[in-house]
């Protein structure tokens, strides 16, 4: 796909709505209490710890228990509960090893996980664990986070495309720059470093166009999540994975993740220095 990338530039003076959802109120229950770090990033408790959190991205699939077990063992580290469509949980310090995390329907909590991944914790390493796709085709996919914080004055960003009611997606700001390309359900981008400020990013998939307006803080690391809307459609969250410059978690993020090893969309993006 031939691509003409226009001069960045961002609307001034848009009253941009930041379309963010976390997991409030979810009950965590972990083995020790963890020093909350800048950023909702919680501080390492030992050497080898990495960070993980969940994502629940299936629009036909009710709010479900979330528990993360030891592979060996079955040692509980943490359950969240009540997790609904579109929440995404904070992340936990959990030492590096190998877990299962599972998803049991919130009404029937002794009932057989809905779905269970095998996931692998390194030292110094983040990931998201996200459940996507209709609930009879429902999927985990497990990805690599980069939290490095950007230079002052721009932020870095991600795509995750996770609707239901189109197999892909492009999306581009309003000005013209293409930021995914034929971006797969379940799929990621790899990260880019853009002007901090408020954007607005047209959505087109099969036979549906959106717009959905972003805030992008300054010195932020963001994951865009695209998701249906109750009115068919599609929009964008904005999940805030780390903020200010600095707060990258205890221990340093290795460079080079977010992207998936297979079915990643191709990012695009062209930073053009609008500063004056």
């Amino acid at each position: 796909m031939n691509t003409t990338v226009t001069p960045l530039t961002r609307r001034r003076g848009l009253r941009a709505l930041v379309i963010t959802a976390t997991a409030a109120g979810l009950i965590v229950a972990g083995t020790g209490q963890a020093t909350a770090a800048p950023a909702g990033l919680p501080t390492i408790t030992t050497g080898t710890d990495g960070w993980i959190r969940v994502a629940h991205l299936s629009p036909d699939t009710k709010e479900v228990n979330v528990q993360l077990s030891a592979l060996s063992g079955g040692e509980e580290l943490f359950a969240l509960e009540g997790v609904g469509y579109g929440a995404v949980s904070d992340y936990r310090p959990i030492p590096a090893g190998n877990y299962v995390v599972s998803m049991i329907p919130t009404t029937d909590s002794d009932s057989t996980p809905l779905i269970s991944a095998s996931v692998k914790i390194e030292q110094g390493k983040s990931i998201t664990v996200a459940a996507f796709g209709a609930n009879s085709k429902l999927k985990t996919r497990v990805f690599q986070d980069d939290l490095t914080s950007p230079d002052p004055g721009t932020a870095r960003i991600r795509l995750v495309q996770a609707s239901t009611i189109t197999k892909s997606v492009d999306v581009q700001t309003s000005t013209g720059l293409l930021i995914a390309d034929n971006a797969m359900a379940g799929s990621s981008t790899s990260y880019a470093t853009v002007p901090a400020g408020p954007w607005d990013l047209e959505l087109r998939g099969s036979r549906i166009d959106d717009v959905a307006p972003v805030q992008l803080a300054n010195g932020s690391v963001n994951t865009l999540f695209v998701l249906d809307n109750a009115s068919g459609g599609l929009t964008v969250m904005s999940i805030l994975d780390s903020s200010s410059v600095g707060d990258a978690p205890v221990g340093g993020v290795e460079t080079g993740g977010g992207a998936l090893a297979a079915g990643s969309a191709n990012i695009l993006f062209q930073l053009a220095d609008t500063r004056r």
